[in-house]
């Protein structure tokens, strides 16, 4: 028999080919729920500041993947007892993590749903593929869900060095051309231990680790909070906003989508439970179900809808001005009077009630490691250490402070 007949083959520019072999996880991959995610970006509105950030939630998925029968393979090599059904498991688990994402991936995640993440529909959506793969994913879930008897094997799925962060780090910087945050993904794998049944790292992998850390501080600060993002973000959650509050009191709102038509008239919330419904209405939607609706509401009637939705199709963006401090009544009064004499000058409703939807007062908060609640362990002696004191540098304890930026996302055409 031949063996390429045996597996298949993904090439990827991050981690080179990636070799699946057929069988239940390849069957996932080729899933509707998982192809899915090609339709998908990995970085939301990313793109409007990085051109080249296209790259979808489906290649991280895979990449993902691939990171995770390396670290597997390594730890099996090291004398760790990982069984067939508990590797095949991992895989799964870690091929899914993301499978609950909704279009543009965090911008919309709480718009959609109430009392809502993403991680929540990742596991009602493994659930369902449960069954339709006869309990091939009892294992998956339990690991996904920390039930496992193996801990470590949870850890490489969620924690503060987990596979799905050292893939999106280093793919992310890739597309973005963020050099600043390329990760030595290899060295680390490499130097992964299980210890007293935690994932742990030998100390000759701490450098790569504090690299792997700085990495994930500039990354926020470059990419994922980067001004011009905050500024999309709060524009496509204002048309968003616009349209439920126009079904609120009672208007019609044209759909392109009838998935996100129901999310935005039936506010379903996720609070008790997520029906099958709502996992079926999710599941058909994407990144393109978003940008056909806003290219109808650019001609609707409602002159902010219509202005708002034609400022995002056109990256007429609104403009992030970051504060030293949180501004006062005054400052804030300020901004909101410049933004009445624009609107009214553009002819456009200048009332109270359409502020909202052009100016933010916000924060962006980001922690590059959280040392306190969720430590990464170096192994050293037969002894494992926390990060932050096991390694020479003291400027990884400033890392582990978390950054709390003041900002105000306003129209371009007044001052702050």
């Amino acid at each position: 028999m031949d063996k390429s007949t045996r597996y298949k083959i993904f090439n990827d520019p991050i981690h080179g080919f990636i070799t699946v072999p057929k069988g239940p996880i390849l069957k996932l991959i080729d899933h509707p729920y998982v192809q899915r995610l090609r339709r998908i970006r990995q970085l939301g509105l990313g793109y409007l500041v990085f051109p080249a950030a296209e790259h979808s939630r489906f290649s991280h998925a895979l990449g993902a993947l691939e990171l995770g029968q390396r670290v597997l393979n390594n730890l099996r090599e090291k004398d760790t007892t990982i069984s067939q059904p508990e590797y095949d498991g991992t895989l799964m688990a870690i091929l899914l993590h993301d499978v609950g994402h909704g279009p543009l991936s965090h911008t919309l995640e709480h718009s959609l749903i109430k009392d809502f993440n993403h991680e929540m529909m990742s596991l009602a959506i493994m659930k369902e593929l449960n069954k339709e793969f006869n309990g091939a994913l009892d294992e998956a879930i339990s690991i996904f869900t920390n039930q496992h008897k193996k801990k470590f094997l949870h850890q490489l799925i969620s924690s503060q060095l987990d596979l799905d962060r050292l893939d999106y780090l280093r793919r992310d910087s890739f597309f973005t051309g963020v050099s600043e945050g390329t990760v030595g993904i290899n060295r680390i794998l490499k130097t992964m231990r299980v210890f007293k049944g935690n994932i742990v790292i030998e100390k000759k992998g701490i450098y790569a680790v504090e690299n792997y850390i700085i990495a994930r501080r500039l990354m926020y600060m470059q990419v994922y909070q980067h001004k011009t993002v905050l500024s999309a973000d709060f524009l496509l959650r204002s048309i968003f906003e616009r349209v439920s509050d126009l079904i609120a009191d009672g208007k019609e709102v044209s759909f392109a989508s009838s998935s996100l038509a129901y999310f935005l008239t039936e506010q379903p919330s996720a609070k008790k439970v997520i029906s099958k419904e709502m996992i079926t209405r999710y599941t058909e939607m994407d990144d393109h179900d978003i940008y056909l609706s806003i290219k109808q509401w650019t001609k609707s009637e409602d002159k902010i809808l219509a202005d708002l939705s034609f400022r995002f199709l056109n990256r007429d963006l609104f403009r992030t001005t970051f504060v030293d401090k949180k501004l006062n009544k005054s400052q804030r009064d300020n901004v909101l009077d410049q933004t009445k004499k624009a609107l009214k000058k553009a002819r456009l409703p200048y009332n109270d009630e359409v502020l909202k939807y052009y100016i933010s007062f916000e924060h962006s908060y980001s922690e590059a490691y959280k040392y306190k609640n969720e430590s990464i362990w170096i192994l050293e002696d037969e002894k494992a250490i926390e990060f932050s004191k096991a390694a020479e540098t003291k400027n990884i304890i400033a890392l582990t402070e978390p950054v709390v930026k003041q900002y105000c996302v306003h129209l371009k055409t007044i001052s702050v």
